[in-house]
């Protein structure tokens, strides 16, 4: 579905790398977790994955095909985006942002309205009461279920996700993690989920990619991760969520 080889991005002209020599696969259906502290190249993949930003070198692959022969706008259109900071349109109404791309792709008002209102739904969110607010009269949650509906109008096939419930409180960050699981299971979508959560990328990745520096250390199972670490970063980053989650019966 989604194929990295041998993916670089450099900022200076090749002097440091944000992302270095970078190659793996995203399975059709799964969720594949991006894991690392800030400035590990989490975001950075993302961003060249709908082409935000350009490759230094290697190749990014969507459905078998190279990205950098693709239109840019297209390829952003196929793709959902759940930003870091929601970014919702202030002067928008919670239907109308949900419906920005429909209407970019020249859908009718009537479909658009009815997307909006299904999406609302999908995302626990009653259009009759939220369909006409604007999002300052959201909870920060409610705002994330929003960006969610939004990134799934054109029912794209692939969905970026950029730590979208880092900034929420751990009860409503908990409460929609479980239900991002829920709407995977539902809807069979291929997610990217970047997080610097080390249980947050246990709870909802089928893989998890362990990134330092800007390099991949490992790609696996959390079992995996957890029982044979590849590198030495990856064991020492994982000792201590290893010995609390069998303190709490291993919970995997």
């Amino acid at each position: 579905m989604i194929s990295l080889k041998n993916v670089s991005k450099s900022f200076d002209g090749g002097r440091t790398f944000a992302v270095n020599d970078v190659s793996f696969d995203v399975r059709e259906g799964e969720t594949l977790v991006l894991l690392g502290s800030s400035g590990c190249g989490k975001t950075t993949l993302l961003k060249l994955t709908n082409r935000l930003l350009e490759s230094t070198s290697g190749t990014i692959e969507v459905d078998g095909q190279d990205i950098a022969l693709q239109d840019s706008i297209t390829l952003r259109r196929r793709i959902g985006y759940v930003f870091q900071g929601i970014g919702l349109f202030p002067h928008m109404t919670v239907e109308e942002n949900v419906a920005m791309v429909p209407r970019l792709l020249g859908w009718s008002a009537k479909k658009r309205r009815e997307r909006a209102h299904e999406l609302l739904e999908t995302v626990g969110l009653d259009p009759k009461t939220y369909a006409r607010r604007f999002p300052e009269e959201l909870s920060g949650g409610q705002q994330q279920r929003v960006g969610v509906g939004r990134a799934l109008a054109a029912d794209p096939a692939y969905l970026l996700m950029d730590e979208p419930f880092g900034a929420l409180d751990a009860l409503t960050r908990d409460t929609l993690q479980q239900e991002l699981l829920s709407l995977k299971e539902r809807l069979n979508k291929t997610i990217v989920f970047v997080t610097h959560d080390i249980f947050e990328a246990l709870a909802l990745g089928d893989r998890i990619a362990v990134l330092h520096a800007g390099r991949l250390e490992q790609i696996g199972t959390r079992e995996e991760i957890l029982k044979k670490p590849a590198t030495h970063f990856v064991r020492e980053l994982f000792a201590k969520p290893a010995k609390q989650l069998a303190a709490f019966g291993g919970m995997l």
